[in-house]
């Protein structure tokens, strides 16, 4: 038992100096760098779609379609051709063709199908009948825009004419690049992205939060393309 009148004696934690903590995080910096740039380099073995064959099967979607604005029938038939085409033991899809959420995204809205969503690749059918206009975004992702029905215009400077996309069309966006576009007069398409999707999903969610306040189509947006991840996840599809 201590004596009365006198005090434990105090311990002094010596604390690392702040050099050494700068050096630390650096140096977690750098690996964390390298090991995202690596990974980079090797995405590619996780792709299963070729964006050649979705832009046939956008095409063949348009020719089988009984007129050129019967988009559910093209929606229909591309669910069901991608289905057949590849097994669920190596990829998972969205079969469900009227699981449709609205989005707004760079100014633009419409809405969209999600058929598959992972962590290097999105599938999904995008567009609306009244027509909108846009941010196209700045992407870690290739993104080809195939057009179903109606036509869509973009324009990126020093080029200042418009170009054009109609039905049939592919639209490809690279990775790093940026553009405004209009789906002119409504417009959908078959937009396929490979790269790192959880990078654009904030440009996805960031109107919801900063102006619409769309929570309940946040809710589901948030909702499907997680469980879609999921359920590539659990197959092994990264």
């Amino acid at each position: 038992m201590a004596a009365k009148g006198k005090t434990a004696p105090t311990v002094k934690v010596q604390q690392g100096s702040p050099l050494t903590k700068w050096f630390t995080r650096a140096v977690v910096l750098l690996v964390f760098l390298a090991t995202c740039s690596w990974l980079d380099t090797i995405k590619d073995r996780w792709y299963v779609f070729n964006p050649k064959s979705l832009h046939e099967l956008a095409q063949a979607a348009i020719a089988a379609a009984p007129s050129p604005d019967d988009t559910t029938f093209m929606v229909q038939y591309i669910a069901a051709n991608l289905t057949a085409t590849y097994p669920s033991s190596q990829i998972a899809l969205n079969p469900n063709t009227s699981e449709w959420v609205i989005s707004n995204a760079g100014g633009a809205m419409g809405a969209m199908y999600i058929i598959h969503a992972s962590i290097t690749e999105y599938l999904i059918i995008f567009g609306t009948p009244l027509g909108t206009e846009g941010h196209t975004g700045l992407h870690t992702a290739d993104d080809y825009f195939n057009i179903l029905m109606g036509e869509q215009w973009a324009f990126a400077p020093p080029n200042l004419e418009m170009e054009r996309y109609p039905a049939g069309s592919v639209h490809h966006l690279p990775r790093g690049y940026m553009k405004q576009y209009k789906m002119h007069e409504g417009c959908f398409a078959l937009e396929y992205a490979r790269g790192w999707i959880p990078l654009m999903l904030p440009f996805g969610l960031a109107d919801v939060l900063s102006s619409t306040l769309d929570y309940v189509s946040f809710y589901h947006t948030a909702r499907i393309t997680g469980r879609e991840i999921i359920k590539n996840l659990l197959i092994g599809k990264i």
